[in-house]
This record gives C-alpha cells, sequence and structure tokens, in this order.
C-alpha cells in the first residue's frame, strides 16, 4: 500500500511542479558551469548504495561532505544554491528516486555513503531495513538542527509508529515546515 501511495503521490507532484522543475533546471544551467544535477552516493534500504539526485546547489568544486561539515558553506553555493536549499526546490528531482524504488515519501532521509556514524548508529538500531524518504520524523523535529544520535532516535520512533497516518502527519508537517523554511542551515 505504502509503495502504491509513493508513486501515485511522485506522479501528481511531478505533474504539477513540471513547470517549476524545468525552470529550476534552466536557471541552475544558466547561473553556474556544471551539470544541473548533482548525483549524490547515498545509503538505502539495508544499507545499500544508490544515486540520490537533487538539483545543484553547489559548485563543481564542492569537497563531497555533509553540508554542515563544510567550512564557510555559503563560500560554496552557487548564486541560486542559497534560494535552492532554503526552499527545499532542490530535493525536487527526488520524486525520480522514489519512482525508481530507492527512496520512499517518508522514511529516514538517506545518509551520505560517508557518513560512518549516522549507518553505523541507523545500523546497530536497526533503522537501516527501512526505505529512506524524501522526508522523515527527523526532517519535521529539527532537520540539520539534530545531532546524530538525535536524528537515529527520531528515526527508531518512526520505524516503531509507522503507519499511514503518521506519513500523512509527517508530509503535512513537512509542507509547513518548508513553507516557513524551518530546521535548515545551509
Amino acid at each position: 500500500m505504502k509503495r502504491l501511495l509513493d508513486v501515485m503521490i511522485a506522479l501528481c507532484a511531478i505533474l504539477l511542479f513540471g513547470f517549476p522543475i524545468i525552470l529550476i533546471a534552466l536557471m541552475v544551467r544558466f547561473t553556474s558551469p556544471g551539470p544541473i544535477f548533482y548525483w549524490s552516493a547515498r545509503v538505502g534500504r539495508g544499507n545499500r548504495i544508490f544515486n540520490m539526485p537533487k538539483f545543484r546547489s553547489m559548485r563543481i568544486d564542492t569537497p563531497v561532505v555533509a553540508t554542515h561539515l563544510l567550512t564557510e558553506a555559503a563560500h560554496w553555493l552557487t548564486p541560486i544554491g542559497a534560494f535552492l536549499r532554503k526552499s527545499s526546490l532542490d530535493e525536487l528531482p527526488q520524486l525520480w528516486s522514489i519512482l525508481k524504488g530507492d527512496m520512499s515519501l517518508v522514511g529516514p532521509r538517506p545518509a551520505l555513503f560517508n557518513q560512518d556514524d549516522l549507518i553505523h548508529l541507523r545500523t546497530e538500531k536497526g533503522v537501516h531495513i527501512l526505505t529512506p524518504g524524501l522526508t522523515g520524523w527527523a526532517q519535521v523535529n529539527g532537520r540539520d538542527e539534530l545531532s546524530v544520535p538525535q536524528k537515529v532516535a527520531l528515526d527508531v520512533e518512526y520505524l516503531h509508529r509507522q503507519s499511514l497516518l503518521f506519513d500523512l502527519k509527517i508530509l503535512w508537517l513537512t509542507v509547513h515546515k518548508v513553507v516557513a523554511r524551518a530546521g535548515v542551515t545551509h
């Protein structure tokens, strides 16, 4: 049931956001050198690595680390990068990952391949069995402002509470957080 809902909502979102997706792609292309999409190696269900697309918001010479680990992260942003990240519009290409089955609408956010502390703790707590999500319980409860142990504690809570109603609550809270631009550090 969850997979069917993911596919239906992702398809509707692609149709709804089709024009903005094209517009953003053109803006990325014409405001900085490099590709439109950034393909990020992420950890999926069962700790399997997959490539997750995002609209490129950082320069092509940016080190491959979590944004909060960059010194002067703003220095690495493209001319429209800050806007894309604050508005979460850089995440729209992940609708493709949902259609492919690498991601779900709701689940723990996929870790970068090199976030060893997060991957280890999620595996230790059993969270690695979940399909990662476009949004999740940790995203609506602090996002970038949370420490790794806090994120994993919220992921564990999601693991035990997951249901259609809980997912709908998280989606609703996500819309509220995105509109308010809450919890985004860069």
